[in-house]
């Protein structure tokens, strides 16, 4: 079976097996095969009965493919399709050979950028970057955003992605006077999301502690030092973030918010699908912009 045969040598890839086989597969194996290889495999990390929805096609069509490709089950080749996934994700995703330009700002400044996206990939812990999704994509949660003097844009991005993708999300004021009243959102099942790089701000602190006193999960995106609301934050994304400037660089920091609005709005297809849809007619109707 698969596993064994992996001792022998590399890991074949799923997408190269499937197109190999397509000869030996049935229709409905192949409209499977067709679901998985156009969405880079991604369609095949959600539940069996999901993905047989997705595709149209019997939980037995699932399980046949898999054993077809040589899996025991669908555990096992969905175990497969995320070591693959995460073999993706982990390779340096920029690796940025700038031109010689002397010591140009654009140059200089590119190449830190590189090294921190590479960087931090290295360091990414894709089980922490799984369980974040599930978190954040389970509409049960009420979602709460925030972030400090230098990361609020990253939190105002993250929100605006995540509104449109799913209801109950909140920005939360900048002002600490008004954070009581949010407090009282913050029970049990809530998520607050918090943006915290050097230097770390003790108001931001403050609130994460309260928060998880009151029941909530805190998610964190700091920096390679860590904030110290790491204690306090049953999830830690570190970034790395120094750049030639006076100013941290957070593009490494969007990188994987933009990944988790990525992963969010696939848990979450068919919800956020309609409301994206019922915005579009809003935004129709209220003819706020041209075309």
């Amino acid at each position: 079976m698969y596993r064994k045969e992996q001792d022998l040598g590399p890991k074949p890839l799923i997408r190269d097996l499937l197109k190999e086989r397509q000869a030996e597969l049935t229709a409905a194996e192949r409209k499977l095969s067709a679901v998985l290889l156009d969405d880079s495999l991604v369609a095949g990390l959600q539940s069996i009965t999901r993905l047989a929805e997705a595709a149209e096609v019997s939980t037995p069509t699932i399980i046949r493919l898999a054993r077809k490709l040589g899996f025991d089950g669908f555990p096992d080749l969905q175990d497969a399709i995320r070591d693959e996934i995460a073999a993706r994700m982990k390779r340096p995703l920029a690796k940025l050979d700038v031109a010689p330009s002397g010591d140009h700002i654009v140059a200089r400044f590119t190449e830190a950028v590189a090294a921190n996206i590479n960087r931090t990939l290295d360091r990414l812990d894709l089980a922490t970057f799984d369980a974040a999704a599930a978190l954040l994509s389970d509409p049960a949660r009420r979602l709460h955003l925030l972030g400090g003097r230098i990361t609020r844009s990253n939190a105002h991005y993250f929100f605006n992605h995540l509104q449109i993708i799913r209801p109950g999300v909140t920005l939360l004021d900048s002002s600490p006077s008004v954070w009581p009243q949010a407090l009282l959102d913050m029970g049990p099942g809530a998520v607050l999301v918090v943006f915290d790089i050097r230097r770390y701000e003790r108001e931001l602190e403050k609130l994460a502690g309260l928060a998880v006193e009151a029941g909530a999960d805190v998610v964190l995106f700091t920096d390679a030092w860590g904030s110290p609301i790491e204690r306090h934050a049953a999830h830690v994304f570190r970034a790395m973030v120094e750049v030639p400037s006076s100013w941290d660089s957070t593009l490494a920091i969007n990188l994987l918010v933009e990944a988790l609005v990525a992963e969010v709005q696939t848990r979450a297809a068919a919800s956020s699908a309609e409301r994206i849809s019922a915005l579009e007619d809003m935004i129709g109707a209220s003819k706020i912009f041209r075309g």
